[in-house]
């Protein structure tokens, strides 16, 4: 039955290509739009991810951790007295206005925090030491700027606010889901950068958790003391800042509607050559019949075809998505697969091969097997 399967599979090369194409195009578009969307989530909270915080304080109702809301930065001390409390700190996050020297503005996400290696940010750290922010206007900025500000070099100067500021260092890798570039400066610069808006104010306080402490009751307690402010864990804050850019962008159903295009169009082909290859080899299945083969031996030969397509279909647009990470990497964009979404990916285009195999069922189960006998 396997040889009769491969066989008929592999009668006409030009149409198991085809087969397989059609099964690769779907992976593909899958691999690549389940993959450049987990990799924009990523984005959403790669800062949260990163920084060694176990509690996150934000202000009531603050979406995500770009778009943050100012309170007393006296709050941190409320936090530090709390029991399990091992430290916390105060941090900004905040939309900066920066003058190029081509004489356009762009905008800049400033992380600013008194004391960045406590909480082990920024972590790629390229160029330059954070503990020389403290010292003057200086700043860290992202690599990933280049995109939207032009090359740029340590030691050079940019203006922030209308305040000349001083690049002495460059980190990688600090992608915002706004793509809006990174930098990192010392918090009472920032402040000084927006006194308006930002003196005595923060927008987070970070919380790290004494050993042994129970994170829940810690978290019950801030929020006792803070009745105006909301209390997250890293896991918690993580969630909700990536659940407001699915649910505010409609990213997800464009992803969706996208994957469901691509498998429509997979199973479409792989239907389309397996009834045709069912109908050219009527006459095979027919003497399966006629020797003593039933509906469900002939499923098995169908069925073959079907996982053999779909898994010379998996391979080759496994190979074609991951041929074209190195080109999305050059734009700043992330395509992470993973071996657990790569494992889904394989286990739907076997079932979605078999699905379109349905068709031919049908068909085979009406074949008579006087069939082979007749001229």
């Amino acid at each position: 039955m396997v040889d009769l399967a491969t066989k008929s599979l592999l009668h006409d090369r030009l149409r198991f290509l085809i087969t397989v194409s059609g099964v690769a195009f779907a992976v593909t578009l899958v691999f690549v739009q389940v993959g450049l969307f987990l990799g924009l989530l990523d984005n959403a909270s790669v800062t949260i991810e990163h920084i060694s915080a176990d509690l996150w304080v934000t202000s009531r109702n603050t979406p995500n951790v770009d778009f943050a809301h100012t309170f007393p930065e006296t709050a941190v001390q409320r936090v530090r007295s709390v029991p399990g409390v091992a430290a916390a700190d105060n941090l900004i996050v905040w939309f900066m206005t920066v003058n190029l020297p081509s004489g356009a503005q762009e905008g800049t996400l400033a992380y600013a925090l008194s004391d960045f290696r406590r909480w082990n940010i920024p972590w790629n750290v390229e160029s330059g030491d954070v503990d020389d922010l403290k010292r003057g206007q200086y700043l860290f900025l992202d690599g990933s700027a280049v995109k939207r500000y032009g090359p740029f070099a340590v030691g050079e100067y940019r203006e922030i606010l209308g305040q000349r500021m001083k690049i002495i260092g460059r980190t990688r890798d600090a992608l915002s889901f706004t793509t809006t570039p990174i930098s990192f400066l010392d918090f009472d610069r920032a402040q000084k950068l927006s006194p308006d808006l930002l003196k005595n104010r923060t927008t987070y306080v970070l919380v790290k958790l004494a050993p042994g402490a129970d994170a829940a009751a810690v978290k019950a307690e801030i929020a006792r003391r803070l009745p105006y402010n909301d209390v997250y864990t890293k896991k918690e804050w993580a969630a909700r800042s990536r659940r407001y850019w699915v649910q505010s962008t409609g990213i997800g159903l464009n992803m969706y509607i996208t994957v469901f295009l691509g498998c429509l169009v997979g199973i479409v082909v792989v239907a389309q050559t397996l009834y045709t290859s069912t109908m050219e080899h009527i006459k095979e299945f027919g003497t399966v019949k006629a020797i003593g083969g039933g509906n469900l031996d002939i499923y098995r030969i169908l069925g073959k075809q079907a996982t053999i397509a779909g898994v010379a279909g998996f391979v080759l647009g496994a190979l074609m998505a991951f041929a074209l990470r190195p080109a999305i990497a050059k734009i700043d964009l992330k395509l992470i697969i993973t071996p657990v979404f790569a494992a889904i990916v394989f286990a739907g285009s076997v079932v979605m091969c078999l699905a379109a195999a349905m068709i031919s069922f049908r068909k085979v189960a009406s074949i008579d097997p006087a069939l082979v006998f007749r001229a």
